[in-house]
């Protein structure tokens, strides 16, 4: 195990370990969301026709779900940095989220799903921090948006596919019109496959890089790191989270306009594919020419299409705003992610990236909420109005980030 760890501080010229890490993360990713979007497009349905669970429940569990994500990444993140090790934390996590998987072959009530649920997202929260710091901490600033970029286009291309199998597994099981436990439980056979073998491909080819120590704020700060960049970098990702409701209000709106749910099923495709298309190029634009500048460009196209979301009245405008739509995901994802690798140092870029997760997963749950209620009281195109408002109300603040040293465009590309 010795001969699989590199000091951040002791890297070679050629910088072997950034492509391998790369690869070996941005694989896994695929797997892991080609197995997770294979149920989570079916879990709502085999609660509510197969188990007889509430409407309430399959909110309940979502609920839960994220938020337990949201609570252990910002743990996880903090417990990499102290410890200095980010790899067995995002095996074990990926680990965990795989065997809460396998559970629900013997779920049949919707308490047993939420267990499961519960597990699930557990395991997404103990992952996702230290693996965004172990990728962060494997590249140089000049080249970090480009690898993050890599990481979400397969994390996407993953999710295609998983979408493609739930599709071809409910066909062939006879569950177009309702959903059965045996269509699931073939489905969470399929998708256990993908769960096993990501987290093979992360334990076996990823190797670790373990942050060299600094001198003052270290390992044992505080889970929110004291750097006033981040922070307001942080305040306004919180602003705009508050009007990114989930995207079932999406789909929801394409069905007031008159679209069937294959077609909106067919949207939510193509919307992945652009995502998986531009994420690589955009997160390249970012190391050419700054992560500000990409990111309120992105938050710019977001208030754009919410707008424009208030105000379709056709099918086929709704495939061309989500089109659009996925550029915006393309160009914010994996360069946030970047820019907070950016911000902060390889020390405490675990609780930095725990932080900013959890943040997001915080602020979803009440902007899902007021766009639920306000789709209510005021018709559907409330939510999406609220939404376009706070992205440009986030830009603004987003603008006002004060420069720094640390800003991508002023430091060199990385070695090969």
């Amino acid at each position: 195990m010795a001969a699989s760890v590199v000091t951040a501080t002791e890297r070679p010229a050629v910088e072997l370990p950034s492509r391998r890490n790369v690869w070996a993360v941005s694989i896994t990713s695929l797997l892991t969301d080609a197995s997770t979007e294979t149920l989570t497009g079916l879990l709502p349905f085999y609660l509510t026709q197969a188990l007889g669970a509430p409407p309430s429940a399959v909110g309940l569990i979502e609920g839960v779900g994220e938020t337990t994500a949201s609570l252990v990444k910002l743990a996880s993140g903090w417990v990499s940095d102290r410890w200095r090790r980010r790899k067995p934390l995002a095996v074990f996590g990926y680990g965990l989220s795989t065997a809460a998987k396998a559970t629900l072959l013997v779920a049949r009530s919707w308490p047993l799903v939420l267990a499961s649920r519960f597990l699930e997202r557990g395991g997404k929260g103990v992952r996702t921090a230290p693996r965004d710091a172990l990728l962060a901490d494997s590249l140089s600033a000049g080249s970090r948006g480009l690898g993050f970029g890599l990481h979400r286009a397969a994390d996407t291309f993953g999710a295609v596919i998983g979408l493609t199998a739930a599709l071809v597994v409910t066909l062939a099981a006879g569950a177009a019109t309702r959903m059965s436990i045996g269509a699931f439980r073939v489905a969470v056979v399929v998708s256990l496959i993908p769960a096993a073998a990501a987290v093979l491909v992360l334990a076996l080819v990823a190797r670790e890089i373990r942050p060299a120590p600094t001198a003052g704020e270290g390992q044992s700060g505080p889970l929110v790191p004291r750097r006033p960049r981040f922070r307001w970098f942080l305040a306004a990702v919180v602003v705009f989270t508050l009007g990114n409701s989930t995207d079932a209000f999406l789909l929801l709106r394409a069905q007031t306009v008159g679209m069937t749910i294959p077609a909106s099923l067919g949207v939510l495709i193509l919307l992945n594919v652009v995502h998986a298309a531009l994420a690589a190029p955009a997160g390249r634009l970012s190391d050419r020419v700054g992560r500000r500048s990409v990111l309120i460009a992105a938050w710019g196209i977001y208030a754009a299409v919410y707008l424009a979301m208030a105000l379709a009245r056709k099918p086929w405008q709704v495939w061309a705003i989500l089109a659009v739509y996925g550029a915006y995901y393309a160009a914010n994802e994996g360069v946030a992610k970047a820019f907070v690798g950016d911000l902060v140092p390889g020390p405490e870029r675990g609780r930095a990236y725990g932080a900013y997760h959890a943040a997001i997963g915080i602020a979803a749950l009440p902007a899902s909420v007021v766009a639920g209620y306000l789709w209510q009281a005021l018709g559907p195109g409330a939510p999406f109005l609220l939404g376009a408002g706070l992205a440009a109300l986030a830009t603004i603040v987003l603008w006002g980030l004060p420069s720094g040293a640390s800003d991508p465009i002023t430091a060199a590309p990385a070695a090969g």
